[in-house]
């Protein structure tokens, strides 16, 4: 019985996703809950579980192409008197919609409930008048003339732009990085499989491709071109609609943190904190998580729709991360509730999670408050843009030895500068100025806490 595995909404109400690697091929038995693909959204990499046990009959998506939630991407042949399939938290099969007509979410990559709304589809792209569903890709190359021989595929006597290539990972990568259409390459490997030798040889317009050489120019003209998708394409859509829609207020402290860094090296010592890797970004978050306290409106979103402020009790506070796949902010749930030790361990595991491309759906939505730790990189200072959804967001810049005035003289202290960025719609001047204060005096003298 043939069974079809359609692309499945992994919970952060996105409506498409970018198939990057398959790992399994026609042919493959699988399991119920092996993992059979990775996909990329725009927020994270997700690795997706097979729903059904069986025989991989045909992958209909292949590496490198978006797909909407609810298009089928891999056929799989089962025993029709015993199909097993995964379910969601709602009983209806993965990838297959629900009573209430919604695409079934995977169990454990959804998002934590009533902390996103899901967005309407786009339209659909008009269809090709081939009628064959292409990957995008950075420049297509031209179709092969008519007098192009056919490619013998198992006794086909014509290729079927249809059907997904043959090609290993790699090759597909190598593929597309260089803009070429794997289903107009021949093969010359076992069973028609496309090898990277005939994708060299397509590229260099030999006999073994017949390509248009105007196609392949580009590649070495100096000017390399990636397609503008994933956490990239979600990035710059959010960041240019906050930019243009929340009224921007950026304010600027420079602040002695000696104290602070003593307090560190002291806690680094003791037992309570022995094998945690305690940041200043701890001691940051730390600061924020109070100072937000005396002045909510930090803590706070602005709703159009119903002309309402909403105000928040707990800080789920975002901290802006750098990785291979680009900008993500996975966020610290209930991040006041936590101790020091608290929030450096949860900073820690947070911190790795995003390197190493495994940060879930569910933790990269919902956030209240930001920070972004620009003097990781050496930079003093900078403007953030402001997380939509949040109202303001705080830029820490590079901790170092600066002249500064104490007691009349002039010494040598660790200062640090903070750039505090909110909406002005939110947050009045008066309540941004005295939020940045507060978190100034907490980083210049931690007792200050104990006053609180």
């Amino acid at each position: 019985m043939r069974q079809e595995f359609r692309m499945p909404d992994v919970g952060e109400g996105l409506t498409e996703a970018e198939v990057v690697s398959w790992h399994v091929a026609p042919g493959d038995s699988v399991t119920v809950n092996q993992i059979i693909v990775e996909i990329e959204t725009a927020k994270a990499a997700v690795e997706l579980p097979c729903p059904f046990a069986g025989t991989v009959g045909e992958l209909l998506v292949e590496s490198g192409q978006t797909v909407e939630v609810g298009t089928p991407i891999i056929a799989i042949e089962t025993a029709e008197a015993g199909v097993l399939a995964a379910v969601s938290e709602g009983g209806a099969k993965i990838g297959e919609a629900g009573a209430d007509g919604r695409i079934a979410t995977l169990v454990g990559y959804g998002p934590r409930q009533g902390t996103v709304s899901r967005r309407p589809r786009r339209a659909p792209p008009a269809p090709a008048t081939s009628g064959a569903s292409a990957p995008p890709a950075p420049a297509q190359v031209a179709p092969p003339a008519p007098e192009t021989p056919p490619v013998d595929h198992g006794g086909d006597a014509v290729r079927d732009t249809d059907l997904v290539p043959l090609a290993k990972p790699p090759v597909r990568k190598f593929a597309r990085d260089l803009g070429l259409d794997l289903r107009l390459i021949p093969g010359t490997g076992p069973g028609g499989v496309i090898t990277r030798d005939d994708v060299q040889a397509f590229a260099a317009g030999s006999a073994a491709g017949a390509a248009a050489p105007a196609a392949v120019a580009p590649v070495s003209a100096g000017v390399r071109r990636e397609p503008i998708r994933g956490v990239r394409r979600a990035t710059a859509a959010a960041m240019v609609s906050s930019a243009f829609t929340a009224p921007h207020v950026t304010e600027f402290l420079s602040v002695d943190v000696t104290a602070t860094m003593a307090l560190r090296d002291r806690l680094r010592g003791s037992r309570a904190f022995a094998g945690v890797k305690l940041t200043p970004l701890a001691f940051v978050a730390k600061a924020v998580c109070l100072a937000a306290r005396r002045t909510p409106e930090v803590n706070a979103s602005w709703d159009e729709a119903a002309a309402e402020v909403v105000y928040y009790d707990r800080v789920q506070l975002g901290i802006a991360a750098a990785t291979p796949r680009g900008l993500i902010v996975p966020k610290v749930r209930d991040a006041d509730t936590l101790d020091l030790l608290g929030l450096a361990g949860a900073l820690g595991e947070l911190t790795e999670t995003a390197r190493a491309g495994k940060t879930a759906p569910a933790d990269l939505v919902g956030g209240t408050f930001t920070i972004t730790n620009v003097g990781v990189f050496g930079v003093d200072t900078g403007t953030p843009i402001i997380n939509p959804g949040e109202a303001a967001i705080l830029a820490v810049g590079a901790i170092k030895p600066t002249p500064w005035v104490v007691d009349g003289e002039l010494a040598v202290r660790t200062v640090c500068q903070l750039a505090l960025s909110f909406d002005h719609r939110l947050v009045d001047g008066e309540q941004g100025s005295r939020f940045l204060a507060d978190v100034g005096a907490l980083l210049e003298d931690p007792g200050v806490a104990l006053t609180w």
